[in-house]
């Protein structure tokens, strides 16, 4: 039959297929003799209580037993909970929804980096091109600069002037170089109601960068392997537009709020396949609105115009 074939089944029949019991009829239904062998938990008519009884007794103890098929996460869901509702709230009390979120975390090797190494790297990664970084450290600012934790650092960005400039960024590394940021759309702190396709190949293109950037510093080999998730949140009923008059304005409403995509890669195929990566996580975000898409060759002149230094 199989080994472990029946390590999840457990076999139930009436008591009197038994042909040891009693009650059992030489002629009558019988359990299979391939069967025989088994452990077979009988049940007697008018008796289900106790039967029932058995039976929640019985699937406690194999699930106690059997070690689960599932391949565990490479996430800390709980990690990650934690530091989104910490993020959320932060992005509430300045009053926006749009948002865009990063995970990253190492797969296969968990380094132990030292806090002040996580400092320096952190300093380091942020990619001043548009102007406004991705992981942003401002260390003139007391309230604003990066903190230790027990396990790593953080930094939560919360600015809201009087002048009406708002804006909201929450980042943190952990020493194993787990990391999570939010921060609102750059959008909203323009025209709200609307989402910058060129704005958001830019972001994408600067958070992979940044990645390799971070990871580099932190000496960790290029051929490792990364796991990378994005989301955009609060984009129902957004415009899909630009950010200039020069080029095409693209009206168009999406009904999702949210789209996330994750992409597992290395740093040095970050680098080897840039337009490609920005690719798959640009192209689920474009689809919701009304089925937009970008040329190869649109992209790809973006990513490069970003990586040569220069925003259109």
């Amino acid at each position: 039959m199989g080994l472990d074939k029946f390590r999840k089944l457990i076999l139930t029949a009436r008591e009197d297929h038994y042909h040891d019991s009693p009650n059992y009829k030489k002629e009558g239904p019988k359990i299979h003799f391939d069967l025989s062998g088994y452990d077979i938990l009988f049940w007697e008519p008018g008796k289900f209580n106790g039967f029932k009884e058995d039976l929640e007794k019985r699937i406690k103890r194999r699930k106690a037993t059997l070690i689960s098929s599932t391949p565990s996460s490479p996430w800390d869901d709980e990690w990650f909970s934690k530091q989104r509702e910490i993020a959320y709230a932060g992005l509430k009390e300045i009053g926006y929804t749009g948002f865009m979120e990063i995970n990253m975390t190492l797969i296969g090797q968990k380094p132990n980096i030292l806090q002040t190494e996580l400092l320096s790297a952190t300093n380091q990664a942020p990619i001043h091109t548009f102007g406004w970084p991705i992981g942003v450290v401002l260390n003139n600012r007391d309230e604003y600069r990066p903190r230790a934790t027990t396990d790593g650092i953080v930094a939560e960005i919360k600015i809201n002037d009087p002048s009406g400039r708002k804006s909201y960024d929450y980042w943190t590394i952990r020493r194993d170089g787990t990391f999570y940021l939010l921060m609102n759309l750059f959008e909203d702190m323009g025209k709200s109601g609307y989402i910058y396709f060129n704005t958001r190949i830019v972001r994408i293109t600067e958070t992979l960068l940044y990645a390799v950037r971070l990871y580099s510093s932190l000496k960790v080999p290029l051929d490792s392997k990364i796991l990378i998730g994005i989301r955009h949140g609060g984009l129902k009923n957004r415009i899909l537009s630009a950010s200039d008059g020069g080029h095409m304005i693209y009206y168009s409403k999406t009904i999702e709020n949210e789209v996330y995509t994750e992409v597992e890669t290395t740093l040095e195929k970050i680098e080897a396949n840039l337009v490609d990566l920005v690719g798959e996580f640009i192209n689920p975000l474009f689809i919701v609105f009304d089925f937009f898409t970008i040329s190869k060759d649109g992209l790809e002149n973006y990513v490069n115009n970003f990586v040569e230094g220069r925003c259109i």
